[in-house]
């Protein structure tokens, strides 16, 4: 993308307040605008990080056998009364139609949508297990939206739903889930995720397991264990913990961000809903559920919390929204820039390309510095010879890496220019 085409620019002004890392560098490197409290809009930059994460989540999803489908934001209240979460719910938003008098919520969730949609295909024990996920907006009238993305009134989530016609099933497919989280977020490049024992709030009376990473900005508190895989949420400890339970070495407690949570859901939704099937020996069941949550939003500020530097965000490559930041310094250079950005281009290598010209090198300079670009130099000298490859430098991974990609492209960086982003 060429930076003379787009709206992004480093934003100075130093008297915006921010409460979290992660808000001010995604506000101040142009990944977010924010419109109010918990309401943000997402520039060019920014959606390319989430359709990264998406596709990463789409990609282990369906290898789990799950099926997309799109479900409405708009839900009438019937819905909810029926599932006996109409009053119990406290962050809902509640709306009247101006004909009929027809009550409404904004989604915050989806069991009172997918469950009347379950009674629809779902009949024997022939059309189990059944999976359906979706990945759109979620609404939550919060009493304080805080800390950017990682927590919106508005944020998109992944929201995931299982059939099955027994509890042991439901236990199967519960572990399997487990299993495919931990690994969409080693692709997103966060490696020590706790899954924590939590309450099943407003989703179940069980205990659910929720998804977390240790951070000064988180909002939970927990209690964890380093040397296995010990981790509950500070609210379901049943009393002071001075060794883990599992392994018997000491524990800590600190914050963390919940990325992503799972619940067993039980009958409870089945029952509401008239929600069966029939079984083998002809006799009618209640369907066994499970949810399944990932706040996508909320993970692209939990990775720049985790991911950061003196120097602004450091993505990691497989959600950067842009493998190289590529800078013309001069006018004399546009020719040459103009082919380095071509070529990479071509080779499936995705550019960063800041061709503006009634802007500063200095402002260039910063710009790359701070949008998290993986390619991209750590430091800058005051000569601007062949000797400045000495100074470039991988941010977030080496050289190899990103050569690897192509190997015109790695002529290229070796033949051209060297270290390339700097064209002067």
């Amino acid at each position: 993308m060429r930076l003379s085409k787009d709206i992004i620019k480093v934003i100075q002004d130093k008297d915006l307040e921010f409460d979290s890392i992660s808000h001010e560098l995604l506000v101040r490197t142009g990944y977010v605008d924010q419109v109010a409290s918990g309401i943000y809009t997402w520039l060019t930059p920014g959606l390319r990080v989430i359709e990264k994460i998406e596709k990463i989540i789409r990609e282990e999803l369906d290898a789990l056998g799950s099926l997309e489908i799109a479900m409405p934001s708009l839900h009438p209240a019937s819905l909810w009364q029926q599932s006996g979460r109409w009053d119990s719910v406290d962050v809902l938003y509640k709306l009247k139609s101006r004909y009929g008098d027809k009550d409404y919520v904004l989604g915050a969730s989806h069991e009172e949508i997918v469950t009347p949609l379950a009674t629809k295909y779902i009949k024997s024990y022939r059309d189990l297990p059944l999976s359906l996920y979706q990945i759109g907006t979620k609404y939550r009238d919060e009493a304080r939206a805080k800390s950017g993305v990682l927590r919106g009134m508005e944020f998109r989530m992944k929201d995931m739903y299982s059939f099955h016609d027994s509890q042991e099933d439901l236990d199967r497919y519960y572990q399997k889930v487990k299993e495919a989280y931990l690994q969409i977020f080693r692709r997103i490049g966060l490696d020590d995720v706790k899954v924590t024992e939590a309450s099943g709030g407003d989703f179940s009376k069980k205990h659910s397991h929720e998804f977390t990473v240790l951070t000064p900005a988180g909002e939970v508190e927990i209690v964890y264990c380093e040397s296995c895989s010990f981790a509950q949420n500070h609210e379901v400890v049943s009393k002071a913990l001075e060794s883990c339970p599992d392994c018997g070495d000491s524990v800590k407690t600190g914050k963390a961000i919940e990325i992503a949570n799972i619940f067993d859901l039980g009958t409870s939704f089945s029952k509401n809903f008239e929600l069966t099937y029939t079984n083998d020996k002809g006799t009618n069941k209640p369907v066994y559920m499970g949810c399944y949550g990932i706040g996508i939003t909320r993970l692209v500020g939990a990775v720049v919390e985790l991911h950061n530097d003196d120097e602004g965000i450091a993505w990691p490559e497989s959600v950067a929204p842009y493998h190289v930041h590529l800078a013309n310094l001069t006018a004399k250079t546009t020719p040459f820039g103009d082919l380095v950005y071509r070529t990479l281009q071509a080779e499936g290598i995705t550019v960063l390309y800041d061709d503006r010209e009634q802007v500063s090198p200095g402002e260039k300079i910063d710009s790359i510095r701070s949008d998290g670009t993986p390619a991209a130099p750590d430091r800058v000298g005051a000569q601007w010879g062949y000797d400045r490859a000495q100074r470039t430098q991988w941010r977030t991974y080496p050289q190899a890496t990103l050569a690897r990609r192509s190997y015109k492209a790695k002529r290229i960086f070796l033949e051209l220019i060297w270290g390339f982003v700097y064209l002067r």
